[in-house]
């Protein structure tokens, strides 16, 4: 093989009759254009040699094919490919349809691992389908702003019906091998062991008549009649625009559908590659499939996971805090088997920590993502104490108090005392410079930021903070650590604010500095929420609290006195006992299920501040477009961003726009930093 080829097939014929075709393409058998055009060469081989009867295709090393390269997007994008056999249409047209699901012998795909994306389409081509109990299969291609491009869109609504089969595609959901069976997208599920050679018993008796010879393609007992397909695809329009208003690959895909409903899969086929070609080239496809890459590349820390360092185990955790954030942190530890102490300074303050994380798990058995048996033997690793007695064999803890920088550092010289001289000396400290909390200790190799995000058990993102003195062992242990409680970790340098909350305080900033100048507070929350947030500056302040927003602005202006617009919006509005979201008055005001509303008295805060601060109203600013709010808060924050990879405090500045899109909630579908 050609050493630049990426992947390939092999063939191998049995006794029996049966061409045994395996991927291979490591490390999930991805279908490059070299493993398409071998699996093309193997199947041609098949159909002339007299001594093969059927074919089963399968994947190497217990996983069928995890789907397209995406490494050739790239290509594909710039518009690099040329040739036929590199089109999608050529692939889903030639490849599959017309030497997979054309031949004349049966083939039987046998599925075990993955089948997502093309690794499902080419197991749909083929004439049967075999699975393991808990192989996952699915078309999960809208996550990267694209459409299945292999005829994915013509083949799973025929095989699955369409409802089932919009919802697999526009919710990008896999589904396991039980489930496949159950909705006639696998024909047997068998254990491992037996796999392949159930699949070439399936496929000697397709031959023999003795089972169906079925060409997904034009199956058609799963389709509704064409009126009641029109209103399905109708309101998956609808949910589809209420979910994402600003993505339009979701309505592409239904188009592709509903042109093989109306004008035949064949056309269907060629609908689906030239919409899939035209979305490649989007920005949408090329943001998400950005995301998608640097997501998986922020493990790779130069100067660090280059060394060869192996990560420690560690066996016993210990959190300090049992407020939102410690008792989150001790749930994602303990979901994935971490034995943890929790500590506080009294017994009310501990029960009412430890009540914190039973609901947390309550919360997963009551929506069926846990057993009452797994939800006792996980609650079970969490022990509450009011001492450092139990940390004297400890690995690794995690400060999770409130942001005071004195009794952060009382805290860290006490745990120089306890803890063994191995011990992670971690803080969950949002915005404290780490030097600054380990001033007190003589331990400044093993001090580092585990800055999670809030509620810390489902925000996907770890703030891994490293200090010039942190050692490269425990940068290593922590990035293990947030892998396995499936988290994604980002090494960043140590500053006021790190990364996310570094980048970000001029977005509530830049918001108040137009409201005081005469721009609606909701009018920026609504154009703020359009362009894709969660919510916008002043819907999150509520949420977080306007003591945190003092206690962390403080922090700025402290630091960064060059860039900080003081204002006294907030501290105003506190005076008042407005706090946010816990008092049930902020920016907005609650009601007992916390749906916010506006309220008209906002506006005497405003003008009070407003007054204090000895600014006046601009009418330029109250007549702003969306596009111009969206600017005006969106420009302060990429500045941050280039100054904080400037300074060196993000080594790469695709770790920027996965700590925005992670932390913060930036829609991935738009740039932050790197793309463009």
């Amino acid at each position: 093989m050609n050493s630049n080829t990426k992947g390939r097939t092999t063939l191998e014929v049995g006794a029996d009759g049966v061409a045994l075709i395996t991927i291979i393409n490591p490390p999930v058998n991805s279908l490059s254009f070299d493993v398409l055009n071998s699996l093309k060469d193997s199947y041609g081989q098949a159909l002339r040699r007299e001594d093969v009867n059927a074919i089963v295709v399968t994947g190497a090393k217990a996983k069928f094919s995890g789907g397209f390269d995406i490494t050739a997007f790239g290509g594909l994008q710039a518009g690099n490919t040329t040739a036929p056999a590199q089109k999608p249409g050529y692939v889903s047209v030639d490849i599959l349809s017309d030497t997979l699901e054309g031949a004349t012998k049966p083939s039987v795909a046998a599925i075990d691992g993955l089948a997502l994306g093309g690794g499902l389409e080419v197991a749909m081509a083929c004439h049967a389908r075999i699975s393991t109990p808990n192989a996952q299969l699915g078309l999960p291609e809208l996550q990267l702003g694209i459409i299945p491009g292999f005829g994915g869109t013509q083949r799973l609504p025929r095989l699955v019906g369409l409802s089932k089969a919009l919802e697999m595609m526009l919710m990008s959901k896999p589904i396991k091998g039980e489930e496949a069976l159950s909705v006639g997208l696998v024909d047997a599920i068998v254990p491992k062991d037996e796999l392949v050679n159930s699949a070439r018993c399936w496929a000697l008796d397709i031959l023999e008549r003795r089972r169906p010879w079925v060409a997904s393609l034009y199956k058609a007992d799963k389709l509704e009649p064409l009126g009641e397909a029109r209103e399905i695809l109708k309101f998956a329009r609808t949910q589809s625009q209420k979910r994402a208003p600003n993505l339009k690959h979701p309505l592409s895909c239904i188009d592709a559908i509903e042109e093989g409903i109306v004008s035949g899969p064949r056309a269907g086929l060629w609908k689906e590659a030239e919409v899939f070609q035209d979305l490649l080239h989007s920005d949408t496809s090329k943001s998400l499939i950005h995301i998608f890459f640097s997501q998986r590349g922020t493990t790779k820390v130069p100067g660090i996971t280059d060394l060869g360092l192996v990560p420690r185990r560690i066996n016993k955790v210990a959190i300090l805090g049992g407020g939102l954030m410690g008792s989150g942190i001790a749930t994602a530890l303990i979901l994935s088997d971490y034995p943890v102490i929790l500590k506080e300074v009294n017994e009310k303050f501990l029960q009412a920590g430890i009540g914190r994380v039973r609901a947390n798990l309550q919360s997963r058995v009551r929506k069926g993502q846990m057993t009452r048996d797994k939800f006792e033997k996980t609650f079970s690793l969490l022990k509450g104490v009011l001492d450092y007695e139990s940390f004297r064999n400890v690995d690794m803890v995690i400060e999770a108090v409130i942001e005071n920088v004195s009794l952060k550092q009382q805290i860290f010289a006490d745990l120089e005392k306890y803890c063994p001289p191995h011990c992670i000396l971690a803080s969950n400290t949002s915005t404290i410079d780490l030097d600054l909390i380990g001033e007190r200790t003589g331990s400044h190799d093993r001090i580092i930021g585990a800055h999670f995000f809030s509620p810390a058990h489902v925000m996907p993102l770890l703030e891994i903070v490293r200090t010039q003195k942190t050692s490269a062992q425990v940068i290593v242990d922590l990035l293990d650590v947030g892998k396995k409680i499936r988290k994604t970790p980002v090494v960043v340098g140590n500053c006021t604010g790190f990364a996310v909350n570094r980048m970000f305080f001029p977005y509530t900033q830049a918001a108040i500095l137009l409201v005081e100048r005469g721009t609606d507070v909701y009018q920026i929350d609504k154009a703020i929420t359009k362009f894709g947030m969660p919510m916008g500056p002043f819907r999150l302040c509520d949420l977080v609290g306007f003591g945190v927003a003092i206690a962390t602005g403080g922090q700025f202006v402290m630091n960064f006195p060059e860039r900080t617009y003081k204002s006294m919006l907030i501290p105003t509005m506190q005076e008042d006992k407005r706090s946010g979201e816990t008092t049930r008055k902020g920016f907005y005001i609650y009601d007992d299920n916390r749906k916010a509303r506006s309220d008209p008295e906002i506006k005497k805060y405003i003008e009070k501040a407003r007054a204090i601060s000895g600014v006046t109203i601009d009418p330029k600013l109250t007549k702003l477009s969306e596009k111009d709010i969206v600017e005006m808060v969106f420009f302060p924050v990429v500045n941050e961003a280039c100054r904080v990879l400037a300074e060196g405090i993000s080594v790469k500045a695709a770790d920027l726009d996965i700590s925005a899109v992670m932390g913060m909630g930036f829609p991935p579908y738009r740039s932050v930093v790197t793309r463009g």
